[in-house]
């Protein structure tokens, strides 16, 4: 068979010609394809559902929101197993499913049991929802917040982290997530004076519900007025501390208490278990990139880049978004090193076929045959949908020693 094969070649060199050309074409463009990543990823086919909760230990968590979930997912088609974690205030399922099944079905499977889970779990107890569509080895760039004058909080840079930067790099194609880590989720924090609610006769409980009833914006329908119709808004919702301090909480005989008579309504951050420094000098507002499953991580983190670059134009003057770990330079290094390891076979293979047959002919059909081997390689990885990696690009790489 394989002298039919040789022979057939030997005696339509244009059909081998085209061949070629073919092969070269779709090698470069399956590379143009391919996924490009430092290491393979190696990640089962997984799906999250994580569940916040508010100050309940792991054994509450584990009997009312864990297991729970777990019942709504048993019986998924194609799912290999179920594990979970209970911490304090926190609630991670861990869906596996077959290897080579569609990661964007089992979500839509698990999206459908999760409204039979929500049923089953209390009241203030915590929403389950799905994690981002990640791995491992999503993690392509990681970045902070520099202030180089010195009079920003941590509050107003978590702030400005989470409402510019994260909103803007979220909009970049391949981003799946963006994490932020340090400072403190602004909030606004009511406390109550003990000795003032017995002095009106204010409970905790009325504090909290006047609060929920006068912020907030409620519509009214319309009103006609000739051939127009006036829409009617009661703006109720509190955008400082000011009209935070002025709900009224009651009225005592005829004069309302507001809030600041009971309470001090103050800004400050929300409950942290963690912080992030600087090479141990000082906390900073850092941030992680996480890519969509499946892209090329060479080209998100090339967008990601571009899009820090604007960013760095609209946030506030003495403040840098500042690039301090990208899987770029490791996916660069994996590629270069097979690159040179490849132009240096092909090097190799050539004198030595030179030194020993002493024809420049025969070591440029065998030179020219290792390129060929690797491109035809690459369109075989893009077939079956693998991904550019160092391991993968080394083993194509071997392919040479084949053909030769």
């Amino acid at each position: 068979m394989i002298e039919n094969l040789v022979s057939r070649s030997i005696h339509n060199p244009l059909l081998v010609g085209v061949l070629a050309v073919a092969v070269f074409l779709g090698g470069i463009w399956s590379y143009g394809q391919l996924p490009v990543d430092a290491f393979p990823d190696v990640s089962p086919n997984l799906v999250q559902v994580f569940t916040e909760t508010d100050g309940l230990a792991p054994e509450e968590i584990e009997k009312y929101v864990t297991y729970p979930v777990e019942a709504a997912m048993t019986g998924l088609p194609g799912v290999e197993q179920i594990r979970s974690v209970s911490n304090f205030g926190l609630s991670v399922v861990n869906i596996y499913f077959d290897d080579g099944t569609d990661i964007y079905f089992n979500r839509q499977l698990v999206n459908e049991r999760l409204q039979e889970a929500r049923e089953q779990i209390p009241d203030g107890f915590g929403t389950p929802g799905m994690g981002p569509i990640s791995t491992g080895m999503g993690l392509i760039l990681f970045y902070y917040l520099n202030d180089t004058t010195g009079t920003y909080s941590l509050e107003e840079l978590r702030t400005i982290h989470d409402w510019i930067v994260k909103f803007n790099l979220q909009t970049v194609p391949g981003v799946t997530e963006v994490l932020g880590i340090g400072g403190f989720e602004k909030q606004f924090h009511v406390v109550v004076r003990p000795d003032a609610l017995l002095r009106y006769d204010v409970t905790l409980d009325e504090i909290i519900e006047r609060i929920e009833a006068n912020n907030r914006n409620v519509g009214a329908q319309f009103l006609e007025k000739g051939s127009e119709e006036l829409v009617v808004r009661s703006v109720g919702l509190a955008t400082n501390i000011e009209d935070l301090g002025r709900i009224v909480v009651k009225s005592e005989e005829g004069r309302p208490v507001y809030l600041d008579q009971v309470a001090d309504v103050l800004i400050g951050g929300a409950i942290r278990r963690g912080l992030q420094t600087r090479n141990g000098e000082g906390e900073v507002i850092a941030g992680m990139v996480v890519k969509l499953y499946g892209t090329n991580a060479s080209s998100v983190i090339e967008r990601v880049e571009a899009k820090i670059e604007e960013i760095n134009e609209i946030i506030p003057d003495g403040l840098e978004l500042v690039p301090y770990y990208q899987q770029k330079d490791i996916v660069d290094s994996a590629v270069t090193t097979v690159t040179n390891a490849l132009l240096q076979g092909i090097a190799l293979v050539a004198i030595v076929l030179f030194a020993f047959m002493g024809g420049a002919r025969p070591s440029a059909v065998v030179a020219l045959a290792i390129p060929f081997s690797i491109l035809f390689a690459i369109i075989a990885m893009g077939y079956f949908g693998l991904s550019a990696n160092l391991m993968s690009f080394g083993g194509a790489g071997n392919c040479h020693w084949y053909s030769g």
